[in-house]
């Protein structure tokens, strides 16, 4: 499971051609965000089925957007490791309409935990603690490879955390907000999280941060994958704080100081901390020692 592939990708993206692109079929898409569209994508010649992510340029940009190249060049460093999503190739070029596109073929997963626990879920059942224990390895053992290289995921959630349905494998996806981090410290943004799973440092307006922010992300998708509910479930930033604070007790100066610097620190209730087999019953005295 642990063997790594080289993956050989051109210095510069491919030019786009309707010859390059007639090597695809495009079968059903898959999703859509922020910055383009996935593909689910069939290769002619082989057969082998891929995931074409396309991307979608404001008309009045000049090139490639920089969370894209930023994705690239991170992919080209990370896919060498076996639970990041392994980028195969990429192609620019430009639409029918003069636009500058991208195409960045990934390697197929036919699933993500975000549905994997949601199947779950809606038949009231458990994930075995075996099959917890296979992902959160690999998981762990992914976001390990990207720390050791300087560079912080930022957005880890289910959803972008892609499977095999029949091998368990389970790789990161999504680098779009992924940043290198330097020691010092670099001044970041806060707002890039989705809030379930976003830690209470960047909750509370903090721009400078490190590896504690995906630590806190993993801890959050375990605490699910053992209920297959999400553990503070927050609908806003205040809230989501809230949900914090009940569970682990409303922090002070004493036990983080400099908590009432940050800007969005405001005066809070004071909680005192609950233990977390209150919130996780069903997890054993050594998974609660690894949440912890």
């Amino acid at each position: 499971m642990d063997t790594a592939t080289t993956v050989q990708l051109p210095a510069q993206p491919k030019p786009l051609t309707n010859q390059a692109m007639d090597a695809y079929e495009k079968l059903e898409k898959l999703g859509e965000g922020t910055y383009g569209k996935v593909f689910k994508a069939r290769e002619k010649a082989t057969g082998k089925i891929v995931a074409l992510k396309k991307t979608r340029l404001p008309e009045d940009d000049e090139g490639v957007p920089p969370t894209t190249l930023r994705e690239v060049s991170l992919l080209r460093m990370l896919s060498v490791d076996p639970h990041v999503v392994r980028l195969l190739d990429l192609k620019q070029g430009q639409n029918k309409q003069g636009q500058t596109i991208l195409y960045l073929v990934f390697e197929y997963m036919d699933t993500d935990l975000k549905k994997y626990i949601r199947s779950f879920r809606q038949n009231r059942d458990m994930i075995p603690p075996k099959t917890i224990k296979i992902l959160m390895y690999q998981l762990c053992k992914g976001i390990a490879f990207c720390h050791g290289r300087g560079v912080l995921h930022r957005d880890l959630k289910p959803h972008n955390l892609l499977m095999d349905r029949k091998t368990m494998m389970l790789k990161i996806a999504d680098l779009g907000l992924s940043r290198a981090f330097t020691i010092p410290l670099k001044k970041y943004t806060h707002e890039i999280l989705t809030l379930w799973y976003r830690a209470p440092e960047m909750l509370l307006g903090a721009t400078h941060y490190s590896t504690p922010v995906d630590m806190w992300s993993i801890g959050c998708i375990f605490a699910e994958l053992v209920t297959t509910h999400a553990l503070f479930p927050g609908d806003s930033e205040l809230q989501q704080l809230l949900y914090i604070f009940r569970l682990l007790g409303t922090p002070t100066e004493e036990v983080w100081p400099g908590v009432e610097r940050l800007s969005n620190w405001h005066e809070y209730p004071k909680w005192s901390p609950k233990s977390l087999s209150s919130a996780v019953p069903n997890l054993d005295a050594d998974g609660l020692d690894l949440l912890s």
